[in-house]
């Protein structure tokens, strides 16, 4: 039998998630990354991990991204179920360089 403390995910680092109506935007006392579709946003908070080297010791980093629902508003959130947390893995020794 499996332990209900394996079947949950851990995660290195907790941020908030928005979307600004225009882009997505992970927020963390150390940094802000940005992107136009969440490929994009995952890309960036890359480059902001490693820059920032939150973890150099780790090739890989769980990401729990809450969404904040109080960046819409407050008569539209029964409505805005298509907004989500997410849980993701990010392997840091995949980043795709910054363009210069």
């Amino acid at each position: 039998m499996v332990s209900a403390a394996k079947l949950t995910m851990q995660a290195d680092l907790e941020i908030r998630l928005i979307h600004d109506g225009t882009q997505w935007i992970a927020s963390h006392e150390h940094f802000k990354a940005y992107g136009h579709t969440l490929k994009e946003l995952d890309q960036a908070l890359i480059q902001c991990l490693l820059k920032k080297q939150l973890f150099p010791e780790k090739n890989c980093v769980m990401v729990f991204m809450v969404f904040d629902y109080s960046c819409i508003p407050t008569w539209i959130r029964q409505y805005a179920y298509h907004y989500f947390n997410r849980h993701i893995q990010l392997n840091l020794q995949l980043a795709v360089p910054e363009e210069q």
